[in-house]
């Protein structure tokens, strides 16, 4: 399969969804001497520096999840709605376990000197493998998903998780929900050798980028597309091309990079969404992806904007 430049994508496990929805295949898979399971709290991933797990590469820099097998937590009391499967990687199975509800888990579940709980924004530039870090990805969208929706949308009553994180069931009124994913269109409106980039004012100071917007009911991406970019900065555009996708767990998102093609260098930026917005030449632009201008730059390659700037330079 192709390898894509988005971090957060090539997810390597086999999500197996015709066994996880079987309680005792679950519970049996659980209870392997195979399965592995990885440690979140409070949005967090517990990380450690040691050979990959799925690339079987060893580095003294890499960083992966710390995978335990199940029984390293016999002695503490489980909860169900605290762990979920992740998927299957040639015969092992992975799970990742939410531990938010321990004050200090790394003293209660003796995880000192192993290694410690970080942020998948302050992971995802690092050293790691990057099949673990979109399993991780996986798993902290699915933990926030199930952390907003413990309740019934249609009673108000509690639900419970099943399935192995990928259902909850309402057993007041049999109402069944399943874990969303919101759709977000990021797109770089072109015209001839210039791209549109604008900040909004939580960015960064000197920092620009692509702009982007939850597509709405009853709309197409490329529909989205047209209107965002209308709305927010009053280009109007010929077509818009699909670049590819990334997963995006905050907290349970799906960016859809386009490159659309604008009618003319016109432009009108909506002040509310946008604090500045300029054209930008691919001169500017590929010294920008270098580091080399001064004057502004643009988001790193962990973000599809950086890609989608990169296939515009690079372009003929």
């Amino acid at each position: 399969m192709k390898v894509y430049p988005n971090i957060f994508s090539n997810n390597p496990v086999n999500r197996v969804s015709d066994l996880r929805s079987d309680p005792s295949w679950v519970d049996k898979t659980l209870n392997s001497e195979k399965t592995m399971i990885s440690l979140f709290w409070r949005g967090k991933a517990f990380v450690t520096k040691h050979k990959s797990l799925t690339s079987g590469q060893s580095n003294p820099e890499q960083i992966s999840p710390a995978w335990f097998p199940n029984n390293f937590f016999k002695d503490q009391s489980d909860d169900s709605d605290s762990l979920i499967f992740i998927g299957i990687i040639d015969d092992v199975a992975f799970f990742s376990k939410d531990v938010s509800k321990l004050s200090n888990p790394e003293e209660i579940l003796n995880l000192k000197d192993l290694g410690e709980f970080e942020d998948l924004m302050i992971l995802a530039p690092q050293a790691i493998d990057q099949g673990e870090l979109a399993m991780l990805g996986q798993a902290k969208a699915i933990f926030e998903w199930h952390k907003s929706h413990k309740y019934c949308s249609n009673c108000g009553a509690e639900s419970t998780m099943v399935e192995a994180g990928y259902k909850r069931v309402c057993h007041n009124c049999n109402t069944e929900h399943f874990p969303r994913t919101d759709p977000v269109v990021i797109m770089l409106a072109t015209f001839n050798n210039t791209a549109f980039l604008g900040r909004q004012k939580r960015f960064p100071p000197g920092m620009y980028s692509a702009l982007a917007g939850f597509i709405e009911p009853g709309e197409s991406i490329e529909e989205a597309v047209a209107r965002e970019l209308n709305e927010e900065a009053g280009i109007k555009i010929i077509e818009a091309n699909y670049h590819s996708s990334q997963p995006w767990a905050f907290p349970y998102s799906l960016m859809i990079g386009y490159i659309a093609e604008s009618k003319s260098e016109n432009f009108k930026l909506d002040e509310v969404e946008l604090d500045e917005g300029r054209w930008f030449s691919k001169e500017e632009l590929k010294k920008a992806l270098s580091g080399e201008n001064k004057n502004f730059f643009v988001p790193p390659p962990m973000a599809i904007a950086h890609h989608l700037i990169k296939a515009f330079v690079e372009s003929k």
